[in-house]
This record gives structure tokens, sequence and C-alpha cells, in this order.
């Protein structure tokens, strides 16, 4: 338990930084509707980031960048590259077995990070880059992380999509509708993408379903897979490919828990 009650100040500007990093470039305008901060408050906070060395402002327009200096915040962040070597083998194999490509994801917030990806190991329309954030709620990495993970972590994924505006966060603010949507998943034992998500990011030709990498119970990471709809549809992937992923990610799992030993 903290001994101090938190600085709200700096709790404020850390929303208006990470806003910022998410959005860029950012207005006023789109941080107040993703943080709900009013907008006297986000410039103050804005000029301090400035004077900081962690937003730089468009000199033509109102418009906010985070700077290079943002990237110090993430130099002792670790657990995604430790993962991501751990994946490796794992989803190198899994590629080879089921011919479509995988990403893993682990938990940040309002996203989860791609530590590794198999998306460039052979040919596949859509790439994707280590160190992407996948939305939690749009993504079937988030969908079956938030599913299988902690209270803590699902009720943090939730405070944080309320404030976004996109479509697929809107089941965050009815809470009896998300406790019966991930208690679906656990009893599917797989996530899917969300359809808006899938028409934005890749025009409604690809999709993913995804599961849980379980340590002791709970979800420390998601395992996905990529598929192209005009080649095989998600009954045949659940049908066909699911018990193959739920197997890498019980490798990947056993090879997490011991990360966590190491440690």
């Amino acid at each position: 338990m903290p001994s101090y009650e938190p600085v709200t100040a700096l709790m404020r500007g850390l929303d208006v930084l990470r806003a910022v990093n998410r959005l860029s470039p950012a207005g006023v305008g789109d941080i107040h509707r993703l943080t709900g901060l009013n907008q006297p408050t986000i410039v103050r906070m804005l000029e301090t980031l400035i004077h900081a060395g962690f937003v730089i402002r468009d000199p033509r327009q109102p418009l906010y960048f985070p700077t290079g200096r943002t990237l110090e915040l993430s130099a002792g962040y670790v657990l995604h590259r430790a993962i991501g070597l751990a994946a490796t083998p794992v989803m190198t194999r899994l590629r080879g077995a089921i011919g479509w490509p995988s990403d893993v994801g682990v938990f940040d917030g309002d996203s989860m990070v791609v530590a590794h990806t198999s998306r460039g190991e052979g040919r596949f329309l859509f790439e994707r880059r280590t160190g992407f954030r996948a939305p939690v709620l749009a993504t079937s990495l988030g969908r079956a992380y938030l599913a299988f993970c902690g209270e803590a972590d699902r009720a943090r994924a939730l405070a944080l999509a309320a404030r976004s505006p996109e479509p697929w966060n809107a089941i965050a603010g009815r809470p009896d509708e998300a406790a019966a949507a991930f208690a679906a998943i656990r009893a599917a034992g797989y996530a899917a993408m969300d359809e808006d998500y899938a028409a934005r990011e890749y025009g409604g030709l690809a999709s993913a379903i995804a599961v849980p990498v379980l340590v002791d119970g709970l979800a420390a990471a998601s395992l996905n897979l990529m598929y192209l709809r005009e080649a095989i549809d998600r009954a045949a992937v659940v049908d066909r490919l699911l018990p193959v992923l739920r197997e890498a990610a019980g490798e990947l799992a056993a090879a997490v828990a011991g990360l966590g030993r190491a440690a």
C-alpha cells in the first residue's frame, strides 16, 4: 500500500504525455476527449512537458508530438524483450506448422505491446513490428489477455479504455456486458478480433483469434493467429488450427514461467 496519496498534477501530466504519445500528432481537443481533463489543465501540462523536453509543438498549427526523450522512459522496460526472445523459436515452429503468422503480446495498460511477430517470416499482406501497441478491446490479443488476467489488470484496462472514443471501447462503460463478454471468451477458450477494428486496420480482409499464455492460472501474455478471410473462415480456423495455437501457447507459457524463476 502506498505511503502517500498520489500527486494529482503528476498523474495529469502523465495522462497528457500518454495521450500525446498515443495520438501523435495531438490537438488539445483530442487530448481532452481521451483524458477527460479540462483544456486549461491540458495546455498547462503540455507547456510543462515542452519545457521538460518530452513534447514539441508544431510551429504552424496547434498540434503536439512526443520527442525522442520519451524513449528514456522505457529504457528499463525489458519484459516484452525477454518474452519476445523466448517466443521466437515457438512462433517460428508454429508458422511452419500452420502457414499463418502470429504475434505475442504483453499487457501495458491500454494496449498489448507486440513482443514478437512471425509476420515477416513468410508472405503476408499486413506487416507489424515488434513494439506495436495493439488496443486491448479491439484485438484478439487484448481480449484474450483481459479474459484470463487478474482483476487489477482488467480494471485498469477498462478504466483507460472508457476514456477513449473508439467504438470497440464502448463496452468498457458497461461493466455487466464486459463481464459477460469475458466469460464467453473463457468458455470458448479463445478471443476474436473486433469487426470494426478489422475493417479499419485490414479492410476486412484479415482477422485473428488469440489464446492466453497462462502461468499459474493467469494470463502472462497472449498469442494470436492471423489469417486471410478469403483463404479460410473463422470456423475452420477454430476447428483445425486452434488446438495447434493452444499447444504453442502452452509451450510459451513454460518458457515464460522459466523467465520468472530465473529472475
